[in-house]
């Protein structure tokens, strides 16, 4: 018989294995017009993302403290996706990978 981990351990474990990382939010659809938010919960974090008059998406963290400001979050869109990273160390997406200009790729060979 195994027993389940206690509270804090689980609560380490999520901020060590998953929260480092980008995680998808929704598409960039869902935000449409300035002014135009979302409120959704990452591994238990509230977060809001908001599209403001410049239409940048921005994210923020919204603090349970009620004298503290909302934290900005880092908030990347690719491919129409919003991604969100909690984490404060600096962890980057892989800009190498992506090609500076998307290419559309045809499934049917040319015709000669």
């Amino acid at each position: 018989m195994t027993t389940p981990p206690d509270d804090r351990s689980f609560r380490r474990e999520m901020a060590t294995a998953y929260r480092s990382g980008w995680h998808f939010i929704d598409l960039v659809t869902a935000i449409p017009h300035s002014g135009d938010s979302l409120m959704v919960t990452v591994f238990g974090e509230p977060v809001v993302v908001t599209r403001d008059d410049e239409d940048d998406v921005r994210a923020y963290r919204c603090l349970r403290k009620p004298r503290g400001a909302p934290q900005p979050v880092r908030c990347a869109i690719r491919y129409g996706m919003i991604f969100v990273n909690l984490d404060q160390r600096d962890h980057q997406l892989a800009e190498s990978a992506a090609p500076a200009a998307p290419r559309t790729i045809s499934a049917t060979p040319r015709s000669a």
